[in-house]
């Protein structure tokens, strides 16, 4: 008679680097086409704890930033991790995604829209500022969505 684990089945490779993530953020963000700073809310939960992580951001009312909802996992083949995100939109799209030394980075490669950004973690890891980018050509990038988001206590 074999013995059952209590433990549930672990994945293969973990997203515990992202562990620094979870919990409830307040966000300031910046666009070149919006005139002023918007505010939002966002957390980051496990569904399944190492395995599977649910992202969620919602911003204030008023023009230009969609809120949505991404879920972030791996394939255990490759060494970066991908988000499937939605908005209210309706779009959807994949990125590729990783977290290391205090350094957080998520893109996408398309022929006719490309995006790309990066986030810096404090020392203290209670602060995230990101840069982001964006290229209709895959050559020529501009500014996106910048980011400033602030771990709430």
């Amino acid at each position: 008679m074999s013995q059952q684990s209590s433990q549930p089945p672990q994945p293969t490779k973990s997203l515990k680097q992202f562990d620094v993530l979870i919990g409830e953020w307040d966000m300031v963000g910046t666009h070149p086409m919006i005139p002023s700073p918007v505010k939002g809310h966002s957390t980051f939960e496990w569904l399944r704890d190492g395995g599977l992580l649910v992202w969620h951001f919602n911003w204030e009312q008023g023009p230009g930033i969609p809120n949505a909802y991404s879920l972030i996992g791996h394939d255990d083949a490759v060494e970066e991790c991908f988000t499937l995100y939605t908005d209210d939109r309706g779009v959807s799209r994949i990125y590729q995604m990783t977290l290391e030394g205090g350094i957080w980075k998520m893109w996408r490669d398309t022929a006719d829209f490309s995006q790309r950004m990066t986030g810096t973690f404090s020392n203290d890891g209670n602060t995230i500022t990101v840069q982001g980018e964006m290229s209709h050509d895959g050559s020529t990038w501009e500014q996106d969505l910048n980011v400033t988001y602030t771990r709430k206590k």
